[in-house]
């Protein structure tokens, strides 16, 4: 009862203000014989290029008089979704053949628009009884095969075919199929008259209406790749624990050694021990403490947020072909996940002063928030510039920025004063000097930049896979269905980051360098360099062309990868200081 409450607490609050079509009611949905259903399109787009997309009549098809815009929720708009009325009469259980939509000349330009849409792999989108459809446009042939013609052929398919799925008094299930054998050849610049038409055929089928959106969740069809999947998996978690393993040893190893010799009284082995002679500044907060308290806020959030969202693919909330559901969901919880932000600035800060804490709170609030929302906006401003359903709105934009100030902005406050309120000195296990110890020249191997590459290198390494997979589902059209694997895999990420970070921390300590607050952010954040790195090749390996994509393909891992930044680099120091307090400790008590 308690998983079906929280279900349902989070469905009305998620999908009320979300997509459509992320679930649908038993209750609704049922029809009688010649009943009309609702058909209404959406928008086309390049197969490739899934953040371009255009409204359903920005090409010449036939339309209604006038077109009837649905009012889309916030989480449509997001998913740059433009539902509109259309032409088409599927009633419920009726069969129609080579029914004619409309007839019409296409004028010379709109002739061009068709041959653009098609030369692009245009598809086209729709939604009948709440359920996508999608189909082609047109197609190319070669005419080199032919001696008789020079150049590609482009022809319009002008005859859509919807097989329909029924069960009782509800459809189940419906594909569309662009009928090859009726197309116009569309390669000349010349006006040509074009009868649109469309077929249905309706089937019974024993499918419950209950489980008809589970075929879209599907992440493969293939049994085959499903072996190769978790094969690769099961070796890469062999790999992770064989290397964490050894790490763990060789760090206990060393440690074991040296507080033996802090503890022998031998002043010679006492000498070998750097880390001891540094206790006096080990724990002298960073420059910037207000930036580095902002820092540990919003890598807090953020990771609370993404464990919900783990939460909410495992209760079947989120559904993989719906990203306006998922930047909805991620809207909704980064506002309510501010308290969060807010409370760890606030007690982290007042741990070392107890003034200047709303200015950490401040920095919290605009850290991620900031650099997105510029982002965005140059992202809509492209969109705007292309007229793609991805812009959004000046009212949606408002929208945003209202459930921001409401929400957002008086919990961000709310948790800085209540870690305010419960604030606690921050206990040291040893005294610190008035002046720093001066810090001797390093070699390059022992430096940050080195650092970073080895944490980055190893922690990416074992995330490769699962990251193509999702890059393949948020760029492609692969739909990745299997979060635990993915859990699995963020967990396991977050331990080897710590693991590293409390080993390199250890050298650092072992030769005198008292500064490694900001070197382990660095460190455990520097995977995400190389979950960029990965996305520019990801980018270059696909299909995807041209300047919009690539704006949004950029933008959008920018922010997510500044995301895991945050995650990691607050998860980095979190472990180092738990390292760290527990070997000086030990050492104090000897």
């Amino acid at each position: 009862m308690t998983q079906k409450s929280f279900k349902i607490l989070f469905t009305i609050l998620i999908l009320a203000v979300s997509s459509r079509s992320a679930t649908s009611s038993p209750h609704d949905h049922r029809y009688n014989a010649g009943d009309l259903v609702p058909l209404l399109v959406n928008k086309v787009g390049p197969l490739n290029n899934p953040s371009e997309t255009y409204q359903y009549y920005d090409l010449p098809f036939c339309r209604p008089e006038p077109i009837k815009w649905k009012k889309e929720t916030l989480g449509e708009v997001l998913n740059g979704d433009r539902l509109a009325s259309a032409l088409y009469e599927l009633k419920f259980l009726e069969a129609k053949t080579g029914v004619t939509l409309c007839s019409k000349k296409l004028k010379v330009d709109e002739v061009a628009k068709f041959r653009k849409a098609v030369a692009d792999d245009f598809y086209f989108q729709m939604y009948y009884d709440d359920l996508p459809i999608w189909g082609y446009i047109g197609k190319i042939e070669d005419g080199s095969l032919v001696l008789s013609e020079k150049g590609n052929k482009y022809y319009l398919f002008t005859n859509v075919q919807f097989d329909a799925l029924y069960n009782g008094d509800q459809v189940v299930e419906i594909r569309a199929f662009s009928d090859p054998t009726s197309a116009v050849d569309i390669t000349d610049d010349i006006e040509i008259n074009v009868k649109f038409t469309y077929s249905i055929v309706w089937s019974e089928t024993s499918a419950q209406f209950e489980t008809r959106m589970d075929k879209y969740s599907r992440a493969s069809s293939l049994p085959t790749l499903h072996k190769i999947h978790w094969f690769s998996f099961i070796n890469s978690i062999v790999f992770i624990l064989l290397l964490m393993g050894l790490l763990i040893l060789l760090i206990l190893r060393r440690l074991k050694n040296d507080l033996r010799k802090c503890s022998s009284g031998d002043e010679e082995e006492d000498k070998e021990v750097g880390w001891k002679y540094i206790h006096g500044d080990v724990f002298r907060y960073p420059q910037n403490i207000s930036l580095f308290s902002a820092v540990m806020g919003v890598g807090n959030q953020l990771l609370t947020i993404v464990c919900i969202l783990f939460v909410l693919a495992f209760l079947g909330i989120l559904y993989p072909y719906n990203r306006g559901l998922l930047s909805t969901s991620f809207l909704l919880l980064y506002s309510l996940t501010s308290v969060v932000a807010g409370y760890i600035t606030s007690s982290f800060h007042n741990q070392f002063s107890d003034a200047g804490w709303e200015r950490s709170v401040f920095l919290a609030g605009i850290l991620y928030l900031g650099p997105l929302t510029v982002t965005v906006l140059i992202l809509n401003t492209v969109a705007v510039s292309y007229g793609a359903t991805a812009a959004l709105p000046f009212g949606t934009i408002m929208v945003i920025v209202f459930i921001y100030m409401l929400f957002a902005v008086p919990l961000l406050a709310l948790g800085g004063r209540i870690g305010y309120w419960f604030r606690s000195e921050f206990q040291a296990p040893s005294a610190l000097n008035r002046y720093p110890r001066e810090i001797l020249p390093l070699p390059w191997y022992q430096k940050s930049p080195c650092q970073m590459f080895i944490v980055g290198l190893l922690s990416f390494s074992i995330i490769a896979l699962e990251l193509h997979h999702l890059y393949a589902s948020l760029w492609g059209y692969k739909i990745f269905t299997l979060p635990g694997i993915l859990f699995v895999m963020f967990i396991i990420l977050l331990v080897l980051t710590a693991i590293l970070s409390i080993g390199l921390t250890y050298i650092q300590l072992s030769v005198e360098d008292h500064e490694w607050w900001w070197r382990s952010v660095f460190r455990g954040g520097s995977t995400a360099i190389f979950m960029f790195a990965y996305s520019i090749y990801f980018y270059f390996r696909s299909n995807m062309s041209g300047f919009l994509q690539l704006s949004f393909f950029l933008g959008y891992n920018v922010a997510m990868c500044y995301a895991f930044f945050l995650i990691l680099g607050s998860v980095s120091f979190r472990a180092s200081m738990i390292f760290v307090r527990r070997i000086y400790r030990v050492v104090k008590s000897e």
